[in-house]
């Protein structure tokens, strides 16, 4: 028995690869897997994914009572 790895792009390719497979009658499986399991994040995803985590547990925290946030109209008038 052998096994082939295809890495498929998009759903068009996708589908007549399928199509061709089972014409044959040959068997398959699927693993799909996303860019997030595929490659690293570079720097700026990276930058973007820390501020993001860093706002989320402050809000998190602000839900807690831990800390207080400001609201809109405090941050306007602060510019």
């Amino acid at each position: 028995m052998t096994t082939l790895t295809v890495k498929i792009e998009n759903k068009k390719t996708e589908k007549a690869v399928k199509a061709i497979l089972e014409a044959l009658g040959l068997s398959y499986a699927e693993n799909k897997t996303t860019k997030s399991e595929q490659e690293p994040l570079n720097e700026g995803e990276q930058a973007i994914y820390n501020r993001l985590k860093n706002s989320f547990e402050q809000i998190k925290l602000h839900q807690e009572g831990k800390i207080k946030l400001r609201n809109a109209r405090e941050l306007l008038d602060e510019l």
